[in-house]
């Protein structure tokens, strides 16, 4: 195996300590540091005027050392060394060093210095403090690295140096050299120079760009591997001739056309003999509940159970009384099952479940813990938000042979990242909303003195017997100016409202706080729930009809549409405030567009445009590989490489080829890294 691919205690300079610090960042080998790339650059080929740099920034400059100043101490013990200098235009410039006679020591009068470093503006003239120096421009432009613990830029471009060395004694290419032509990719090992040692910028682009594509393409393979892993026929396949009629005629309201597509879409799946592999994508209160209950009941009409799986006992709950809801009546038997459910009664669900008699069953990750044996399981249903990912979606399913899969997701995915996010599911989308639900009403407000009015709007709606919302970006006071949940709460209930029964909910509660505050406020004990983001994913509160955003500048689109469907629900008039005190223009933009639709998906777009796709990744996939580079706005690239990923599974399904070797193992390598259980 090449040296990239062995332990990185092997390079200079990586004891136990710096290894451990690679460990943390997920660095095991040369090659994994290959791909820790610099967050910036420093240029050192353009200086800037000395008399045009700023106090406070810092900058490059080209200077000519004049003299050479007595060391002295100063209070404490501290000796400074001090050289004075100027540039080409005769500005001079003052040089301090602290406790560093070797810096001092090798810089003479009359040579010419490249360096960098923060400047001070003083009445006696400018100064730069412990610049970092350049005596050559044999490395005209410098990468910089994260900053972490322990870590240096400097300790991490020594080692990139070894590392890089190691990729010229044995060159590793993942893609073979007909598709690098075809899409003007350069070779890998000269996209890791340019990417950690450019010569110009215009590398740095030409490398980056190599490297998004195969970021992308990485990604677009290792989904289509995961999905071939799976057994093509399913244990239960369903007939087509069941009749769906009695749901349809049981509920008390018309399903939307978007609402019989799905259905008709998972039916077909059901019955293809295939396992089904369905993401159903639908915006807060597109009605994904009763979509998934009519696939319960064509899934009982065909003697198989149900599973639908929730992250939390509180939305699990909630899960189980909106499908009793839908499914009693037609006789069929729900049962729930979470970690909270003990003893002699734990025992019957399970005896049910085992024998048949459960037909569906919702819970949290409990329903596939060890001691649950299913009689027929035949759709297995997760109500995503944000939880589970491919991993997770798959232990579920070993518990009963080869079921079909169904994941539900209330985050609108614009399509072309949901390609790439669940490129191992079909995507039924639901784009239209039940009748009856009332426009959210969106208003953008700015300034602390409108927050007293605000409040009293909210308080018009408590008086009607309403309930609201205040999401706080912060949950304890610090530095920032951020409204901290628990000091929020106290300020509301000793100000503006007190009188009025108030709670709080956030992310350092724990599972069991949490769901007692969701419950409270569910149930009516509790007028106004002040929250972070965690309310997110909550409970069902149709009487809640003011959702206040404090700071609401800190939040992307996406996020702010999550949180404004916490109300809606039902056919109360609801409103969303979006207050802010500092917006800045970027801000602004994102509020006007708020204020503007209430479509998800074309708030997941421009929050894509705005922000790039981190936020989606960091949040909804969990176990898939990081996207570093890609940006996802770039249709282009995006569809050079789904024409790439299309041939190539066309050539070589399975990636076993000499040609894609290399990138097989790639995939694999990163796949499992990442949570994965390998492709293998």
């Amino acid at each position: 195996m090449t040296r990239l691919f062995l332990s990185i205690s092997n390079l200079k300079g990586v004891g136990a300590k710096r290894q451990a610090v690679y460990a943390k960042l997920g660095i095991a080998t040369p090659y994994d540091l290959l791909y820790y790339l610099p967050r910036d650059y420093r240029d050192y080929r353009d200086p800037v005027p000395v008399s045009e740099t700023e106090d406070g920034i810092a900058a490059v400059v080209r200077v000519t050392i004049t003299a050479k100043k007595r060391p002295f101490y100063a209070r404490g013990g501290l000796q400074i060394y001090g050289l004075e200098s100027e540039d080409e235009d005769g500005t001079p410039l003052s040089i301090r060093f602290f406790n560093n006679p070797y810096t001092y020591q090798t810089m003479k009068p009359g040579e010419v210095y490249t360096m960098y470093g923060k400047i001070t503006v003083k009445p006696s003239g400018r100064e730069i403090h412990v610049p970092t120096l350049l005596k050559d421009l044999n490395v005209p432009i410098e990468a910089i690295y994260p900053q972490t613990t322990g870590l240096t830029s400097a300790m991490v471009r020594t080692n990139i140096t070894e590392c890089l060395a190691l990729m010229d004694e044995q060159p590793f290419e993942t893609l073979p050299a007909d598709l690098r032509s075809r899409y003007s990719l350069m070779p890998l090992p000269r996209a890791m120079h340019c990417i950690h040692q450019p010569e110009n910028l215009t590398d740095v682009e030409d490398a980056r760009r190599r490297l998004a594509f195969e970021e992308m393409l990485r990604l677009q393979l290792g989904l289509h591997l995961l999905a071939e892993k799976a057994q093509r026929e399913t244990d239960y396949p369903m007939d087509s001739s069941t009749d769906l009629a009695p749901y349809y005629e049981s509920l008390p309201f018309t399903l939307t056309d978007a609402q019989q597509r799905a259905i008709a879409e998972i039916v077909s799946d059901l019955c293809s003999g295939a396992p089904m592999n369905r993401l159903l994508q639908g915006d807060v209160g597109s009605g994904k509940t009763a979509v998934a209950a009519a696939a319960c009941y064509f899934t009982a009409q065909n003697g198989c159970q149900s599973v639908l799986m929730a992250p939390t006992e509180i939305l699990a709950g909630q899960h189980y009384q909106t499908l009793c809801g839908f499914l009693r009546p037609l006789g069929i038997r729900v049962a729930l099952l979470t970690g909270s459910v003990k003893g002699r009664e734990k025992k019957s669900i399970y005896a049910e479940i085992a024998d048949g008699t459960a037909q569906v069953i919702v819970g949290t990750h409990a329903v596939f813990q060890k001691a649950v044996e299913y009689a027929r399981l035949g759709l297995v249903i997760t109500d995503e938000q944000h939880r589970f990912g491919v991993a997770q979606r798959a232990a579920l399913a070993e518990k009963g042979g080869i079921p079909h899969k169904l994941v539900m997701s209330a985050t609108p995915i614009p399509r072309t990242l949901a390609l790439l996010m669940y490129g191992d599911l079909q995507v039924s989308i639901l784009d239209t909303k039940p009748l009856g639900r009332l426009p959210i009403k969106t208003y953008a407000v700015s300034g602390a003195k409108m927050r007293p009015r605000v409040i009293n709007f909210m308080k018009t709606e408590l008086d009607k017997g309403r309930q609201a919302y205040i999401v706080c970006p912060a949950i304890e006071e610090g530095d920032s100016e951020l409204k901290a949940v628990t000091a929020y709460a106290e300020q509301m209930r000793e100000g503006l409202l007190a009188g009025r029964r108030v709670d709080i909910l956030h992310g350092q509660m724990t599972p069991q706080e949490k769901d007692d505050a969701m419950a409270r406020f569910r149930d009516h004990e509790t007028d106004v729930l002040i929250c972070t983001t965690v309310v997110e994913v909550g409970v069902d509160v149709p009487n809640a009809t003011v959702m206040l955003i404090e700071d609401a500048e800190r939040f992307g689109l996406s996020q702010l549409h999550q949180l404004r469907g916490r109300v809606g629900r039902s056919g109360y008039q609801s409103h969303c405030i979006l207050l802010t005190e500092h917006p800045t223009d970027e801000a602004r933009e994102r509020l006007r567009l708020m204020s503007s639709t209430t479509d998800g998906f074309e708030l997941a777009q421009k929050d894509l445009e705005l922000r790039g796709p981190g936020d989606f990744f960091g949040n909804m996939q969990h176990g898939l590989p990081p996207m570093k580079l890609a940006t996802l706005t770039d249709t282009r690239m995006l569809h050079e490489v789904q024409e790439a990923a299309a041939h190539i599974l066309q050539t070589d399904p399975l990636l076993q080829s000499d040609a894609f070797r290399a990138l097989y193992f790639d995939i694999s390598r990163l796949f499992a890294q990442n949570g994965e259980n390998g492709l293998n």
